[in-house]
């Protein structure tokens, strides 16, 4: 799989990820979207720590996040789900409560790039990325169609980039 990016890494760098899906009814053989995540991660040599289906629960999530973001040897967490405006979406407002720093570029690329595949409808993705206690996060809807998007054209081109900008100075 070739990528389009800006400057090439300076070096080949394996990400360790952890993979969450947020849904109130997936299950691991259901769950299409946590699968290619898995899968566009590990062909592009980067490394699942850690996979898990939660509830869509902000108090879940925010949990979630505070438990994987105390594993030093984890690098990024991609969750996937929540992100849309029914009462049981609430990705977002969990993600947006604990970011220490948000990229707000991710979402706004994200929606442009979605736009471009499926229209106007792109209005009610809340995509989100950030960073909470040094570990970068993504948050992208539940479809299989926005998570290839958003991996293909987003994060997979930057992922190492920004965790080495994250890694500056630590030792």
């Amino acid at each position: 799989m070739s990528l389009c990016q800006p400057h090439p890494d300076s070096e080949l760098m394996i990400v360790n990820c952890a993979v969450i899906t947020i849904s109130d009814t997936r299950t691991v053989e259901t769950d299409r979207s946590g699968q290619l995540i898995q899968k566009m991660l590990t062909e592009n040599y980067h490394k699942i720590a850690e996979y898990v289906i939660i509830r869509d629960d902000p108090e879940l999530i925010a949990n979630q996040l505070k438990t994987f973001a105390n594993i030093n040897e984890l690098d990024a967490m991609i969750c996937n789900g929540g992100t849309g405006i029914a009462p049981r979406d609430t990705t977002y407002d969990a993600l947006a409560g604990i970011l220490e720093k948000t990229l707000p570029g991710f979402g706004e690329i994200f929606r442009h790039l979605s736009y471009q595949e499926i229209g106007s409808r792109a209005i009610a993705s809340r995509a989100i990325a950030g960073v909470y206690q040094g570990k970068l996060i993504f948050s992208l809807p539940g479809s299989s169609n926005a998570v290839k998007l958003g991996l293909e054209k987003l994060i997979l081109p930057e992922l190492v980039h920004l965790v080495q900008q994250l890694n500056q100075g630590k030792k």
